[in-house]
């Protein structure tokens, strides 16, 4: 049995990465070989030579949205939270809600002369849902009074919005970034094309689950978020092209490979859309994805249950243990691990 005290390391404070570095492609970049374990000090823009004409790179290009808003309760005036989960409908969406305790069905909240709210119903683990009411375009509105929903780790407040976007962010609905993607400009992407490697895309909506922490000691009691996809055939074509004419499929993030791994059957990437709770761990055997682009995870996450995976266990926390030792920047706007 697995239980998350084996995917625990011990994580100094000062190493969570606060902030973007303003060149997105200059971050650090620590390559794993996944079958020895040897650890290589690079830089982003080296992954240039870890990419081989014939490859395919699979991003995600979900757009994240400014889904925390502030408000006011209309009876009482008090100051309320909502953040954003998934939209059930253009004016319906799952939402958190601070304070729970006081914002019951029905009740009514205040953003803005443009945007106001009303709670329908309480549904599972506290969650709300929410209609809106507004007049316009919706997203046009949250890009006004909303703001980034970063995670509960980064304190400080972002100066632009952007940098919690990928450059090739596209389909809006996301919770959160697909950080990996983060490290990627428009030039180094050019850059990967020119040298003959195949880029497509793949869209994973990013709910804050990514973040819900594992509180089960047994990791097979945890209950996975669900979270919902879209593959395009022209997307799936490109991939099962690449992986039947040998070339190695190189997943950006662990959103990409959780959508790739969900939808694979006998060899075979499967377009369309619909909602995954893939649950990644050792000893899982990987269908689609040979290598992974990703940044540095949280003890006992999900997220480093499936890095694991794709390597050792003993091979990932020594990696870890090597990116504190050297002062890697950890998290959404930390450094990168590229495991091959």
């Amino acid at each position: 049995m697995l239980s998350k005290k084996d995917f625990f390391f011990e994580l100094p404070e000062k190493l969570i990465a606060q902030s973007p570095l303003d060149k997105r492609d200059t971050s650090r970049l620590l390559v794993l070989n996944k079958e020895t374990g040897e650890i290589t000090d690079k830089h982003f823009f080296d992954i240039l030579d870890y990419l081989d004409k014939g490859d395919c790179l699979v991003l995600n290009d979900t757009k994240v949205i400014p889904a925390r808003l502030y408000g006011t309760k209309k009876e009482t005036g008090a100051k309320v939270e909502v953040v954003l989960l998934e939209a059930q409908s253009e004016k319906i969406w799952k939402a958190l809600v601070r304070p729970g305790k006081k914002l019951r069905d029905n009740a009514e909240i205040y953003f803005s002369d443009k945007l106001s709210a009303k709670i329908i119903t309480t549904i599972e683990g506290g969650t709300r849902l929410i209609e809106f009411y507004f007049e316009g375009n919706f997203y046009e509105i949250l890009d006004e009074i909303g703001n980034m929903p970063l995670p509960p780790y980064i304190t400080k407040k972002l100066d632009d919005n952007n940098k919690y976007q990928t450059v090739y962010a596209k389909y809006e609905g996301s919770a959160a970034a697909p950080t990996a993607g983060l490290h990627f400009t428009k030039e180094l992407l050019d850059k990967v094309a020119q040298k003959g490697v195949k880029v497509t895309y793949i869209t994973l909506h990013v709910g804050l689950g990514t973040f819900r922490p594992v509180k089960t000691d047994n990791i097979l009691d945890h209950k996975m978020h669900s979270e919902k996809y879209f593959i395009t055939e022209e997307s799936a074509k490109i991939i099962n092209d690449t992986k039947a004419a040998g070339g190695k499929i190189i997943s950006v993030g662990t959103t990409s490979t959780r959508t790739l791994e969900a939808n694979t059957e006998d060899g075979i990437l499967k377009s369309g859309s619909g909602s995954t709770e893939i649950f990644i761990y050792p000893p899982y055997k990987f269908k689609m994805v040979d290598r992974l682009i990703t940044n540095f995870h949280l003890p006992e996450s999900t997220l480093i249950m499936l890095v694991s995976a794709l390597s050792t266990r003993e091979y990932i926390l020594n990696a870890y243990n090597y990116a504190v030792q050297n002062e890697y920047r950890f998290f959404s706007f930390g450094d990168a691990m590229l495991i091959y």
